[in-house]
């Protein structure tokens, strides 16, 4: 990942609008920073939230609140709670996707 070329800026997560994103079961609502290729988000998902596809994007994720299950297509599976972070590169290991019983709010890089 490589950060373009910007000026020093400071975002409030509250004044980014969000677009809604249905997952297979629940939504996560995005809001997001686009620089150039590189996509910076505050991710809400909904209690009871199952992405609708498998992913192969490259991310650093932060779990700010609630608890996230991370599922790998080979099958493994990881529980992150609050504090925690994965970090996976474009097409790296196995492609993931992500749910949630409680709901999460995570920041997310790509």
């Amino acid at each position: 990942m490589k950060i373009p070329t910007l000026p020093f800026t400071v975002t409030d997560w509250r004044k980014v609008p969000a677009t809604k994103h249905a997952g297979e079961t629940g939504e996560a609502l995005w809001h997001t920073l686009d620089i150039g290729d590189l996509r910076v988000r505050m991710v809400e998902y909904s209690p009871g939230y199952l992405a609708d596809h498998w992913c192969d994007r490259g991310h650093v994720l932060y779990v700010l609140e609630g608890e996230l299950e991370t599922e790998l297509r080979d099958g493994r599976k990881f529980t992150l709670k609050a504090g925690m972070s994965y970090q996976v590169s474009d097409f790296g290991d196995a492609a993931h996707r992500s749910s949630t019983k409680t709901g999460a709010k995570l920041f997310i890089v790509d």
